[in-house]
């Protein structure tokens, strides 16, 4: 099992950031991996998304369940894809009005012995950029 715990201080709110994490049709726009995303359906509480990641040898579509807590947390839960095991969290917690730490937590195996040896250095590099990615976007889109 594969654990990534990343996580940051930035001058933004917990709406803010949220709201760029749940923005899932806009991955591909600042994810460089990212060559497709959609929402499959959302209610107020969930949302089923489907990524697809392509970069290197990885070329891979994955759905899962995120649960939302309005502006606190996302919480995922693999439905499909090629892992044995994905879950994780974003976690936002204020610090002011315009400030929050925001936090990314996975835990992830894959289906295959020789698919995780192979695939599990890009997906979690993929990963560590990820939360980096979206502090970047907010400054491009909040400034």
């Amino acid at each position: 099992m594969h654990q990534i715990y990343k996580s940051a201080i930035v001058p933004y709110s917990c709406n803010q950031m949220y709201q760029l994490v749940n923005q899932i049709n806009d991955y591909p726009e600042f994810l460089n991996w990212c060559s497709s995303a959609s929402i499959l359906n959302q209610t107020e509480r969930e949302i089923t998304a489907s990524v697809s990641i392509n970069k290197s040898a990885f070329n891979q579509t994955f759905t899962t369940i995120n649960t939302l807590t309005s502006d606190a947390r996302i919480d995922m839960q693999l439905k499909d894809g090629p892992f044995k095991q994905l879950q994780g969290a974003w976690i936002f917690t204020a610090l002011s009005d315009s400030a929050c730490k925001i936090s990314l937590e996975l835990e992830f195996s894959f289906a295959s012995r020789l698919v995780d040896i192979a695939i599990a250095p890009i997906f979690t590099a993929i990963s560590n950029a990820q939360l980096d990615a979206f502090v970047e976007r907010a400054k491009n889109i909040y400034g």
